[in-house]
Parts: structure tokens; C-alpha cells; sequence
């Protein structure tokens, strides 16, 4: 573990298998102010809270048919999904200073994307089926992304929430951005990738294969990052800055990640630098046909 790698397991905290960024997060990331991330896997019946605070969430349910949230006086139905795999679960977004219960008759596994916020905006239930569902790029670098708590699909005061599954063999968050300075073109936003893998369908593995897949963040300016790393179920890395791409689906092993980011600026907006090296493949995706595996979770 580094403090951009935190491997499943190394940053859990009592219930949350995962707690970075929150404001009641035992382990501290030095240097890490602007976005959180807490994963809990729900027993039946079991019930998690989370206290007033000046952070805003989105509930992400990753695994499990159904969960409860309740927000002040009301409650929430979430229908969920089998996996992370199969296309969008419902979300909700709540505003700062709003305690929030959760819990899950059948069990599942939930994310809550967070970031420290002033402005309160109302809470807000976005269904699997008013997601907007993106397919990006083309040939090897198609990956299809959920674009839930973007600007143009969720009103909130500092964070953008996304997930992103991209196919065995391909890559994404390619080709390699930065957004790590507040200036024309380019807003300055910590990033979570959190990660889940899984057997592509029709692959002839054993028992005891181990999906995986790789995460690369590199240094863009004199701030020292050097990130090349196989990710699994349940991994961490976070960005604080520099070049970042590609995230890469190993052969035989299809990739989910969940980001959340947000920064100090004055605009919520996901505006980047590609790195002048490789910006270039993006014109090629113009003659390349779409991932015909493309979209998971398309009935």
C-alpha cells in the first residue's frame, strides 16, 4: 500500500470494507481533501448509518436486488443488480448536512461516493432506467460508461460520480489525461478509481482463475506519481494528479470502475488535457466500429 494504492481490505474501517476521503474515515491520505469513498457488503437486515455532515453522497448499490435509504422523514427503494456487470442500479443523491440510513433485507454490497460541500441541493432518486448510459471510444478502446452524477445529469455543489465497464482486452481512460490545474480547458479534480473484475463470458478458465486487470497514473509536471499496478475486486487508487490512462481490461477479464471526483475550483465540470504524446488515437476512433460486446446489461 502506497497512498495512491490501497489493495481490498487495507482501508476498511469498522462496517466499511472501504472509507477514504469521509469525514468520519479513520485512515487519513495526506494531501487528500475533495472526494470520498465508503463500500459496505450489507448483511440481511443488517443497518448502516451515516450521521449529518457537510458532505454530499450518491448511494451506489454494486451487488444485490434491493436496498433501503432513508433520508430524514423519507424513504427510498433502490432496486439494485446481479454485478456491476449488468448494466445501471438505481442511485440516490443526498445534500450536505443529511443523515443517511441504509440497509438491505437480502444483503448486497453498496457504494457511497461523497465529497465535502457548502451548497445543499435536494435529494434526488435517479433510476437504472433514467441513467444515461454512454458507449465511448471505438475497437479496442470502447468501454461503456454510466453518467449518473455528471453535471448534465445530476444537480450537486462539488462532485462528478461515474462508472465505467470496459471489456476484456481493452482499454480505457485512454489515452492518458490530466486534470490537475485550474485553467482554460482543464479544471483540477482529485480522482477514486475504484475497481471490480470478473471472468469475461465464455472464457474455458479453471476453478481458481484470478481476474484482474492494471491501473497507470504518471507524473505531468515536477509532483512525483508513479502508479503501474494489477487492480482487483475491491481496489483503490486514488489520483491527486498527473497523467492518468490507460485503466486496462486484461485479456479473459472484463473491468468495472467507480469514479468520483471533484477539486477545489469555482466550475463543476470534467474538463481535461490529454497527454500531447497520445491524444493523437482518439482521430482513429472515427474509423473503428463500437465493441459489439457493447452494452453490458442491454436486455
Amino acid at each position: 500500500m502506497t497512498d495512491w494504492i490501497y489493495p481490498a481490505g487495507s482501508a476498511a474501517d469498522g462496517d466499511w470494507s472501504i472509507s477514504l476521503g469521509a469525514h468520519d474515515s479513520a485512515l487519513s491520505v495526506p494531501g487528500w481533501a475533495h472526494t470520498g469513498l465508503k463500500v459496505a457488503q450489507l448483511a440481511p437486515g443488517q443497518v448502516l448509518e451515516l450521521g449529518a455532515a457537510p458532505e454530499e453522497r450518491i448511494v451506489i448499490p454494486l451487488s444485490g436486488t434491493s436496498f433501503t435509504a432513508r433520508v430524514e422523514d423519507q424513504e427510498y427503494l433502490l432496486s439494485g443488480r446481479d454485478s456491476v456487470f449488468a448494466g445501471p442500479a438505481d442511485v440516490l443523491y443526498t445534500g450536505i448536512n443529511t443523515a443517511l440510513t441504509l440497509s438491505s433485507t437480502e444483503g448486497g454490497t453498496v457504494a457511497v461516493a461523497l465529497a465535502p460541500a457548502k451548497e445543499h441541493y435536494p435529494t434526488r432518486l435517479i433510476t437504472a432506467d433514467q441513467t444515461p448510459v454512454e458507449l465511448r471510444g471505438a475497437g479496442n478502446c470502447s468501454r461503456q460508461v454510466h453518467n449518473f452524477g455528471t453535471p448534465a445529469a445530476l444537480e450537486a455543489d462539488r462532485f462528478i460520480v461515474c462508472e465505467v465497464i470496459t471489456p476484456a482486452g481493452n482499454w480505457s481512460s485512454y489515452p492518458p489525461h490530466k486534470h490537475d490545474e485550474e485553467k482554460d480547458g482543464e479544471t483540477s479534480l482529485e480522482e477514486i478509481y475504484y475497481f471490480e473484475t470478473q471472468l469475461a463470458a465464455g472464457m474455458p478458465a479453471p476453478a481458481a482463475t484470478d481476474p484482474m486487470g492494471y491501473a497507470r497514473v504518471y507524473a505531468s509536471d515536477e509532483r512525483p506519481i508513479d502508479v503501474n499496478t494489477e487492480v482487483r475486486t475491491g481496489d483503490v487508487v486514488l489520483v491527486p494528479y498527473g497523467w492518468h490512462g490507460p485503466a486496462m481490461a486484461a485479456p479473459g477479464y472484463d473491468l468495472y470502475y467507480l469514479n468520483v471526483m471533484a477539486g477545489p475550483g469555482r466550475v463543476r465540470d470534467w474538463l481535461i488535457s490529454d497527454d500531447p504524446h497520445h491524444g493523437w488515437i482518439r482521430q482513429t476512433w472515427d474509423e473503428a466500429q463500437m465493441d459489439p460486446r457493447l452494452p453490458f446489461g442491454a436486455s
